[in-house]
């Protein structure tokens, strides 16, 4: 999904701050989906949220868009470890992602939505907001593509 260039630049502004903290970039040692890293993961979902939003005119706080999907599996260990304290990784991260977001960052109430909610159907939580009912969907479909096709994402980057 593309976007045209103001939107991308205004993009880049936006995700900026979050993925140069030192901590954010830790994700990137991680594996999400694939060969996507948690980070590339989390640069895509809010990637998608936003061209989502800005091509379907949904108006919205784009920040805590970004911020939100941003974190959202800030949850900063390898989940693919067979280890009993993420045995339920699917039903905790983002309970485990919420609280070091909460503890790193100071977060919106949207930005905490998005980050508790957006594994929804799976945990029976349901989003408050249509940012993160935005994020939810582009959650879906970006852990679809890294896990059919497993592949980086290089474009975001160009």
């Amino acid at each position: 999904m593309e976007i045209n260039l103001v939107y991308r630049n205004e993009f880049i502004k936006l995700v900026t701050p979050i993925i140069e903290n030192e901590k954010v970039k830790r994700m990137d040692k991680y594996i999400q989906h694939g060969t996507t890293s948690t980070l590339d993961h989390c640069i895509a979902v809010a990637y998608v949220s936003f061209a989502m939003a800005k091509k379907l005119n949904i108006h919205c706080d784009y920040n805590s868009l970004i911020r939100g999907a941003l974190l959202h599996d800030y949850f900063l260990y390898d989940w693919h470890v067979s280890d009993e304290s993420h045995k339920w990784h699917g039903f905790s991260h983002a309970r485990t992602a919420l609280e070091n977001a909460s503890h790193d960052f100071e977060l919106t109430p949207i930005e905490k939505d998005i980050i508790e909610k957006h594994m929804f159907p799976l945990n029976i939580k349901l989003p408050k907001y249509r940012e993160s009912y935005l994020v939810t969907i582009a959650d879906k479909i970006c852990s679809s593509y890294e896990t059919i096709y497993k592949v980086p994402y290089v474009a975001i980057y160009n």
